[in-house]
């Protein structure tokens, strides 16, 4: 039996909901929040291609990773159409985590590019 989770009405519900999900250590709801075709640039260094290929990263995530993770200060979307900017400043201190978003024929949004700057040693 397939488990339905809450959909991202907005771009910006995509962050919401990859911290809830990550927290309840449920990769396959992580995987959920990406295209079936999405790029995510993680591990570092390397490009993981596919919602499949996303959850197996996920897998390892969300088993290695310390909890809890922490909702970030949204930074301003931006917009363009069917397109969204997304991005949040680290608490880690990091870099920046930055992802594009795209609105589905029912309205919701996916993740299509995440890049996600963590700190060394993280999810591994």
């Amino acid at each position: 039996m397939t488990e339905t989770r809450e959909r991202a009405a907005t771009p910006e519900d995509l962050a919401r909901l990859f911290v809830a999900r990550a927290n309840a250590r449920d990769a396959e709801g992580l995987a959920e929040l990406y295209a079936p075709d999405a790029v995510l640039a993680y591990p570092p260094g390397s490009v993981t291609v596919g919602r499949d290929a996303i959850r197996a990263v996920c897998e390892r995530l969300v088993a290695h990773a310390p909890l809890p993770f922490a909702e970030e200060e949204p930074l301003p979307t931006v917009r363009y159409g069917d397109l969204a900017l997304t991005s949040t400043r680290p608490a880690d201190g990091t870099g920046g985590r930055v992802q594009v978003a795209r609105r589905q024929p029912d309205g919701t949004w996916l993740r299509i590019m995440d890049r996600p700057e963590i700190q060394p040693g993280a999810g591994r």
